[in-house]
């Protein structure tokens, strides 16, 4: 698992220490000790979880848009930012989910292999409303399996203007429909399609990163309840 990622990321450009390569390990080991008793990932296989988890996620140090502080929606057991915190320590990251148990799961794991982080146990739609956390994130990443439309509404009101929402997506045509009936919300939430950047991993169907940068606040009433935003998605 640790060569995969190790050259994996240095076609990338990315180099990654043999240490940092055996934290993604740990996390790994962890991650599938604790799927035994809680439901993480469908994922059980250590090579596939080093693909489609760690060196998914991992994509993202590519980027020049991530950079701190950054917010994880949804992120679950810890997808995209605990692999990236593993490897950039320096980066700010606060990672939220619905689920405490998988916030405390994160905890806990990052608290065993020396990276103590921020987790908040919330819904996106609401804690977007509480003090201080509007517009104040540089970068807010998901790979949630939401539509666009809905994903820009949970974490476009997250960053702050001149920020980016990067949004883990399979690179196929569903998905560039998804996109182009999101261009409406994404104007409206202030946001702007600013590219999409393609990228492959060994055994793992074409992935992307939709970039959407935020180029005006985004109104008052979003977020709205859930059960507005998926009833009258934007």
């Amino acid at each position: 698992m640790e060569q995969l990622i190790r050259e994996q990321m240095s076609e990338w450009g990315v180099l990654i220490s043999a240490e940092q390569a055996e934290k993604l390990s740990g996390f790994s080991r962890l991650l599938l000790e604790k799927n035994k008793v809680m439901n993480l990932t469908a994922i059980t296989d250590p090579k596939e979880v080093a693909t489609r988890h760690m060196l998914d996620s991992l994509f993202l140090l590519t980027l020049r848009e991530l950079k701190g502080p950054i917010i994880d929606i949804g992120s679950g057991a810890g997808f995209p930012g605990l692999p990236l915190k593993l490897v950039r320590p320096e980066l700010d990251i606060t990672f939220l989910d619905a689920t405490g148990k998988r916030m405390a799961f994160v905890s806990e794991s990052a608290q065993a292999l020396g990276c103590p982080v921020k987790t908040v146990h919330a819904r996106a739609e609401e804690y977007a409303h509480a003090p201080g956390v509007r517009e104040a994130f540089a970068c807010a990443l998901s790979r949630a399996v939401a539509p666009m439309n809905i994903l820009c509404e949970l974490t476009l009101p997250y960053v702050q203007i001149g920020g980016a929402f990067l949004a883990m997506k399979s690179d196929n045509a569903a998905a560039e429909e998804e996109l182009e009936e999101a261009r409406e919300a994404v104007e409206t939430l202030g946001g702007a399609v600013a590219g999409q950047v393609p990228y492959r991993i060994e055994s793992v169907d074409p992935r992307q990163i939709i970039i959407i940068e935020k180029r005006a606040p985004t109104p008052k009433p979003y977020p709205r309840r859930f059960g507005k935003i998926t009833a009258r998605p934007l």
